[in-house]
């Protein structure tokens, strides 16, 4: 199996052993229609090896199995996902593959296999998922990846974990109150997602002057003549020639501390919503890929030190599931640093492919505050992508803390 591909399944019960060359920790989740779990009673690992219809068995070696009895699973169980975490820590896949085997429990034939490509930072994952689908049962081929170990999907999926003290965090923000489905929704028919391509490195040589955009009722700005230079909410449609040009970008972030010799840690992530403004999933240092791949971060900068973008995130745009209308990129200080002590902070969208930097925002003030909103992507009626400036400053030191406010943006 590749990313994102699924099976039915012809066995009631199946099997999933999950291999490595090293010790893994192998568990199950059990979710509900929410994509959470109903309690700490629905995470099944080596500790707590059994739920409704999944249970846990530990191998000699190399991995674990985590076997489904569909029959036995509750009605309200729309989900069970099938996760692996390193042994040893500290440690991460790079160098590994693991592979996720998927087995008729009774007779032990196999189904259906999968190995997750392009692992490197990931301390955990998402292997595969059995999910209910038109009365049956099918398999998903997942391989997203986690920087922050099995904790980081345990509380991903709603279960309560210990975590070792660390700076307050902003609260986590409640839910946008819902809004009417806004004109960038997805149109009726969008295509089905499809396996991205591999990320691209991040690029950072430093752009020529570019005109800048029109100022508001000019127009729409396109890319007809060449890289945008943008200036706070405004917009550029990402077409050229009265098409869209791109299947996969990359939003580049940097910053320099003002003061020389500070280090400046901020974190750079993006919040992926639909058409009601809900969120779907984010993807920062933490979870460093999300929707199958679709959306992938290059990892986490400590300093802001040297030339070019210290954080970059790459969208696969034609992989993104229909559900998916709208992208916020953000920025936060989770040590507390106020941007009032960054200089030079930008964003800019590149082609991922060729590297070519197509837009650019420099953010020309700071405000005294933790987080800010650098830009969004909108998918248009038409299926096209439009990037808005946005610059806009909040008190928040986690991207958790930005939930609201930058629905609220869109």
């Amino acid at each position: 199996m590749t990313p994102g591909s699924n099976l039915p399944l012809s066995a009631v019960r199946v099997a999933v052993d999950v291999t490595a060359p090293v010790r893994l920790d192998v568990s199950g989740l059990l979710l509900a229609a929410d994509g959470k779990v109903r309690s700490d009673d629905d995470f099944v690992f080596y500790n707590q090896p059994s739920a409704p219809g999944v249970t846990h068995s530990a191998a000699a070696a190399g991995g674990d199995t985590i076997t489904v009895d569909t029959a036995a699973v509750p009605e309200g169980i729309e989900k069970i996902v099938v996760t692996a975490s390193l042994d040893t820590p500290g440690a991460t896949f790079a160098g590994t593959e693991p592979t996720g085997t998927v087995r008729n429990a009774d007779d032990g034939s196999v189904l259906a296999s999968f190995t997750p490509p392009r692992l490197g930072t990931e301390t955990a994952l998402v292997v595969v998922e059995i999910y209910r689908r038109g009365g049956g049962w099918k398999v998903r081929a997942v391989g997203q990846g986690y920087a922050n170990g099995l904790a980081g999907i345990a509380t991903d999926f709603g279960v309560s974990v210990e975590e070792p003290a660390a700076p307050a965090a902003a609260p986590q923000a409640p839910p946008a109150p819902p809004a009417p489905a806004a004109p960038w929704g997805p149109p009726t028919g969008a295509p089905a997602p499809v396996t991205p391509p591999p990320a691209a490195a991040p690029a950072a040589p430093a752009p020529a002057p570019a005109p800048p955009a029109p100022g508001p009722g000019s127009g729409k700005v396109n890319l007809d003549k060449g890289r945008v230079s943008l200036q706070k909410n405004q917009t550029v449609s990402l077409v050229k020639g009265g098409r869209p040009v791109l299947s996969s970008v990359r939003m580049g972030l940097g910053w320099e501390p003002a003061f020389q010799g500070r280090s400046i840690d901020l974190d750079a992530s993006v919040i992926a919503y639909g058409p009601d403004r809900k969120k779907v999933d984010n993807c920062f240092f933490g979870k460093l890929m999300i929707l199958g791949g679709a959306i992938q971060h290059s990892g986490d900068n400590l300093t802001g030190e040297g030339a070019g973008d210290d954080e970059a995130i790459t969208v696969h745009l034609g992989g993104l599931p229909p559900e998916v209308t709208g992208l916020v990129f953000v920025v936060n200080s989770f040590s507390g640093q106020k941007f009032s002590d960054v200089a030079k902070a930008y964003c800019r969208l590149l082609d991922a492919q060729s590297g070519e930097e197509l837009v650019r925002f420099d953010l020309t003030h700071a405000e005294p505050r933790t987080g800010v909103m650098m830009a969004k992507l909108i998918r248009q009626y038409s299926g096209e992508w439009e990037m808005t400036a946005l610059g806009e400053f909040v008190d928040a030191r986690t991207v958790r803390g930005m939930t609201k406010p930058a629905a609220q943006a869109l």
